[in-house]
């Protein structure tokens, strides 16, 4: 979906509402985004193998 499909479903107001309570909010503790970020930058905790490595079997 691309950001003109989202806008038009939820509308410009939404956008703005939600532009406007995000302002608002708080700054996070830079300890609470130390500990979200291995969260938010690989949720599923994917690691690629390192290149030597043997495929695994079947």
């Amino acid at each position: 979906m691309t950001r003109a499909e989202r806008l038009a479903l939820i509308g410009p107001d939404a956008v703005e509402h939600v532009r406007r309570e995000a302002e608002a909010a708080p700054p996070m503790p830079p300890e609470l985004i130390a500990a979200l970020r291995p969260i938010l930058t690989n949720p599923a905790k994917r690691r690629t193998p390192p290149a030597d490595s043997a495929p695994a079997a079947a």
